[in-house]
């Protein structure tokens, strides 16, 4: 269940490490208020690192992208699931080894940097290692699913099915990945969220010895940061929502909710039970028949907490997800 902070989340952790699309920003603009509420950790001593499970760009095109939404970046701020895989691959072969690229540029910069050496789908190589590309070619997808069938060492930057695109969400690198594991009967070594190796990998990079991961998506960022053994924080700006939160198994609850990244400049209050009905702040929630009634005003952060937290004890007593027809939102609810 979610744990409660009397002091603010950013003076308890000193790393936060931050998904990207759907929490600093959504498509070509910035999450309203991330710029300031980051700069504001930040300036509070909290260290900031920019996690994405995307291998195409290069740590120093998205750390360009975050100064053109007014977010102060370095190269050296971004993690990528390119770089993961590649530090996991250069642990376990020597170096110069020759390396399959089936990906972008992001992908290929990564393994050069680890010193090992990129060659093409049909050249002797001691791995292989796949990433979003979206100019990869069919024939050397073909050529890949024989090799890895055949034995040859395949390491997966992430197995995302989704990724959001200018003209909508489109098939993600995990498509790739599913028809290859299909095909080869090979399941590959991931380096992207929910695995462990990305989240390692930014701690390696960027420092900090009490990590916070803070993510929008359920089952990457939050099961990833249970993998990882960090705590974790949702925000509810990108794809959770309703819905989503309250069918989420254990392994996908948070330990912390907020509304969005000001959720890191704030106290995080209890939830309480009491008289049948789970609390916090203004707002009391119970279920009865299956269906979640909602009372109170108050602060919508907390209404998301209670929600939350409700809506998980009917799904582990019960067995069924409670039924969230009809509910108003924080934005209709009464305020006082």
């Amino acid at each position: 269940m979610l744990r409660a902070s009397p002091d603010r989340l950013c003076e308890i952790y000193d790393l936060a490490m931050l998904d990207l699309d759907g929490v600093v920003y959504v498509g070509g603009r910035a999450v309203p208020g991330a710029p300031d509420h980051l700069e504001s950790a930040r300036k509070l001593g909290m260290r900031l690192a920019f996690v994405t499970n995307n291998a195409s760009r290069t740590p120093e095109t998205v750390a360009a992208h975050l100064v053109d939404l007014g977010i102060a970046a370095e190269p050296g701020d971004v993690v990528t699931s390119a770089q993961a895989a590649a530090r996991l691959v250069a642990r376990r072969i020597p170096a110069r080894s020759r390396v399959v690229a089936l990906g972008a540029e992001g992908l290929v910069a990564a393994l050069q940097s680890e010193g090992l050496v990129v060659v093409g789908v049909e050249d002797e190589a001691q791995a292989l290692v796949s990433g979003y590309g979206p100019d990869l070619r069919w024939s050397d997808l073909m050529r890949a699913a024989v090799r890895v069938r055949d034995g040859l060492w395949w390491v997966a930057s992430n197995t995302d099915l989704s990724i959001p695109t200018a003209y909508g969400t489109a098939p993600g690198h995990g498509v790739l990945v599913d028809m290859l594991a299909r095909f080869s009967g090979v399941t590959p070594e991931v380096a992207g969220k929910p695995a462990r190796p990305l989240l390692d990998e930014t701690v390696r990079r960027v420092g900090g010895t009490r990590p916070l991961m803070i993510g929008d998506r359920l089952d990457t960022d939050i099961e990833g940061a249970r993998i990882a053994e960090v705590d974790s924080l949702l925000v509810l700006t990108g794809v959770t929502g309703l819905t989503e939160l309250v069918a989420a198994r254990v392994a996908e609850r948070p330990t912390f909710i907020a509304c969005d990244l000001r959720g890191l400049l704030e106290p995080h209050p209890s939830v309480t039970e009491s008289g049948g009905a789970t609390r916090c702040g203004g707002w009391s929630v119970s279920t009865s028949g299956g269906t979640l009634e909602v009372e109170g005003y108050g602060d919508a952060g907390d209404w998301w907490r209670a929600v939350a937290v409700a809506s998980w004890r009917h799904l582990d007593e019960h067995g069924d997800v409670v039924d969230v027809t009809g509910l108003e939102t924080p934005a209709d609810a009464p305020a006082r």
